[in-house]
């Protein structure tokens, strides 16, 4: 370069938007094995996948409350060429409650999700604009033993991917009659101590004053502390469903802490609540799900009074946690045999072919690279073995196999060994599988 200059990184023309980022391999294979551990455990309980659209009626979000931040802030919403007023679903409970309304099928009703969500926040570790959840739902049944399945079901797919330091906060807001006596006890409280709450609290105290009770600002500290206890409100219906919530967790040997601040701001929410955190995450960010049962949703979107009850688990929050505790790792990249080839591709061509019909993983070099290149293609692909043809082995009608592992290497062999091709696939099924 003249004068020193130095050169400069070139900046793509276009990046991903702010909030949003591309999933590469290897960590894209996590995520499919994530979803397929929870996969596995919902399936293995009766719950059947839902796969819900993208885009949804505005009004189906609409009808979560207009006391969230979800709906009056984040929502990716617009009119669509049609003249429809849509949203990117800022959730999926909403989604899978219209579903239900929409195609009425049998109670109770156990499905489980996956799938992408779009909220327009601000974006930091663990929390982006486009996210991820795995997530179930069970609507049409109102039993403490389900209250206790899901929440039992949220932690053992915690336990499956390796986590150990993960809690489970549990909590009731009782029936609509004691939650709505405990939210005036509390907008009187805090409309008491006005002069001591953060400016921040005292407009979402206008809002639901429920939501003041999951501030963590230091102002607010001391006086959320000290604030009513929806335990005081409880009827003797909602005391004994939370009672048997309890020893059902217990039962299964389930740790648990009661937490009356764990409270959630929507008002179709009754009775059970909970949320998963992870031991190792920012305190502020540290919540891996959460979910509770509801009421009065499915009724909002045209159908009849319904019971539910479910949970969303967020999976880079999750994964986030999988890394700090350095289990669940992302997989290797790897396949099971590659194929060299130096006679011009057509030999690799169709061993891959048939490899693949035996159901093993094979890989090969293009653009008739040389032996050397392409045997560091072999070693750069993770495979076991690299199966390596010749002029002389086309000849011949053999095939060289080389383990490129040591545990590969057959007693008594060199660290390759020649074998008629005839008796290559056998060979190799039998020894990968």
């Amino acid at each position: 370069m003249e004068g020193g200059a130095v050169a400069l990184a070139l900046v793509p023309e276009f990046q991903t938007s702010p909030g949003m980022r591309d999933i590469l391999p290897p960590e894209s294979a996590r995520w499919r094995r994530f979803v397929h551990v929870f996969a596995q455990l919902a399936q293995g309980a009766g719950y059947g996948q839902v796969v819900s659209p993208l885009l949804e009626d505005l009004g189906v979000f609409q009808r979560i409350g207009d006391a969230t931040d979800v709906v009056t802030k984040e929502m990716y919403d617009f009119v669509d060429k049609g003249g429809r007023h849509v949203a990117l679903r800022p959730e999926l409970t909403a989604s899978i409650c219209r579903a239900f309304v929409q195609h009425r099928p049998l109670t109770p009703w156990k499905v489980w999700y996956t799938g992408s969500q779009f909220r327009y926040e601000k974006p930091q570790r663990g929390r982006y604009r486009q996210f991820d959840q795995v997530g179930i739902e069970v609507l049409g049944a109102d039993d403490p033993n389900l209250d206790v399945e899901i929440i039992a079901l949220g932690w053992e797919f915690f336990r499956a991917l390796g986590l150990q330091k993960v809690t489970l906060l549990l909590n009731s807001l009782g029936e609509p009659s004691d939650r709505a006596a405990y939210v005036a006890a509390l907008k009187a409280y805090f409309e008491a101590n006005l002069q001591s709450l953060s400016e921040e609290s005292k407009v979402t105290l206008q809002k639901n004053p429920l939501r003041v009770l999951d501030s963590k600002r230091p102002d607010d500290a001391a006086l959320v502390a000290a604030a009513p206890q929806i335990a005081e409100f409880y009827s003797a219906d909602a005391a004994a469903h939370f009672a048997a919530v309890q020893a059902g967790l217990a039962a299964l040997g389930i740790p648990f802490t009661v937490d009356s601040k764990l409270v959630r701001g929507l008002d179709y929410y009754r009775h059970t609540t909970f949320e998963y955190q992870g031991g190792t995450l920012d305190s502020a960010q540290d919540a891996l799900g959460g979910g509770g049962r509801y009421d009065g949703l499915v009724e909002s979107l045209g159908g009849p009074p319904t019971a539910g009850i479910g949970f969303a688990l967020g999976l880079e929050r999750t994964l986030i946690a999988c890394d700090d505790e350095g289990v669940f790792a992302a997989p290797a990249s790897e396949v099971d045999v590659f194929v060299v080839d130096t006679t011009g591709g057509l030999e690799a061509l169709q061993i891959t072919a048939q490899l693949r019909a035996l159901g093993l993983s094979a890989d090969r070099a293009f653009e008739n690279r040389s032996m050397k290149s392409q045997m560091k293609g072999a070693d750069r692909s993770g495979a076991s073995y690299a199966v390596i043809i010749g002029s002389n082995e086309l000849d011949a009608g053999t095939a060289v196999v080389r383990p490129l592992r040591a545990e590969r290497a057959p007693d008594g062999e060199g660290v390759q060994f020649t074998i008629p091709r005839s008796d290559l696939l056998q060979y190799l099924q039998k020894a990968l599988t």
